[in-house]
């Protein structure tokens, strides 16, 4: 294909569609005109994709053939119907489709850091490969605890919802490659339990489980949802199934992924309002874990409930007034 002579072709449409699909009112006659050349420049997208792929002549299609698609189907307003749609359909649908992905992480991982514990617990010397004896009665006596009141409660909040939700965002966007989620998830399994097995083996299990638990039950499930869903993008492009090409199931499944980051960033504000202000709370460790136990029990219902709910009635991850296949794109 001579790109050249495709260009000064078909020059003049494309010119033509970027006007119209700018203007904020048109005539029955224009939005024909509209519609037919935005028919088109999608077809023209499509062999030059597939015959001459020039990145610059594509980026710019693709710009107009989003433009006109824009144009011909309206962009969905901000509303706060929509956002509570997000909310009680949206949001846990998209967590409940990939239930299977993130619980089956969170077993695995579950397993391994508590098999990790048991095994520090079982030969001290495992730890004094990774900690030195001087770390370790710090760690018992005084980090461990101290971690969580070194920050006043407002800013601690702040550091960990944004420190959590760049892990969790990492564990979502590398889950594609898969190895790269699985080290995060390892290292991980591996820091919790080598801290909670040396806590353990010194006699203090009870503070190590009365301070993680209040918030870290949200937050690491919130983290293995984020690895699971992650994983589920991967594979989608690995098997994606009968009816769909590989860059449809990607695009689909990315796009339930972003839909899912959304809202666990609302998630792990959660997780670090309890860790900020609830972890280092002077209420006994029990009372701290049975409302840290209730907060996550009720995420847990929230997502199967809602979710379960939201598939039964046919509920989509589509936004509003989005219409994929309303037009012929060739």
């Amino acid at each position: 294909m001579d790109l050249d002579a495709y260009v000064a072709e078909h020059g003049a449409e494309w010119r033509r569609l970027d006007e119209l699909s700018r203007r904020r009112k048109l005539s029955a006659a224009e939005a024909d005109e509209l519609v037919a050349l935005y028919q088109r420049a999608a077809t023209h997208l499509s062999l030059i994709r597939s015959r001459s792929p020039d990145p610059i002549l594509v980026a710019r299609l693709s710009r107009l053939v989003l433009a006109g698609r824009n144009a011909l189907t309206g962009s969905p307003a901000f509303s706060m119907a929509g956002v509570g749609r997000f909310f009680t359909h949206t949001f846990p649908l998209a967590v409940y489709r990939a239930w299977p992905w993130w619980c089956g992480v969170a077993t695995a991982f579950t397993a391994l850091t508590f098999g990790l514990m048991a095994y520090v617990v079982s030969d001290p010397q495992v730890a004094g490969y990774f900690i030195s004896d001087a770390d370790i009665g710090k760690l018992v006596n005084q980090d461990f605890a101290g971690y969580y009141s070194e920050y006043l409660p407002q800013n601690s909040f702040l550091r960990v919802w944004t420190h959590n939700a760049l892990i969790t965002g990492v564990c979502l966007a590398s889950g594609v490659a898969f190895l790269p989620v699985l080290y995060v998830l390892f290292e991980n399994a591996l820091n919790v339990g080598l801290i909670g097995g040396v806590m353990i083996a010194y006699g203090r299990s009870d503070v190590f489980f009365g301070l993680i638990i209040p918030h870290g039950l949200l937050e690491l499930t919130a983290v293995y949802i984020g690895a699971g869903v992650g994983l589920r993008i991967g594979w989608a492009w690995v098997a994606p199934g009968p009816l769909r090409t590989r860059g449809r199931a990607l695009a689909e499944t990315a796009l339930e992924g972003m839909l899912v980051a959304l809202g666990l960033v609302a998630v792990l504000l959660v997780s670090g309002v309890l860790e900020g202000f609830l972890t280092p709370s002077p209420l006994p460790y029990l009372v701290k874990d049975f409302i840290g136990f209730l907060v996550w029990a009720a995420f847990l219902a929230y997502v199967f409930v809602l979710g379960r709910r939201a598939q039964q009635e046919g509920h989509t991850t589509t936004a509003p007034g989005e219409v994929p296949d309303a037009l012929p794109t060739a």
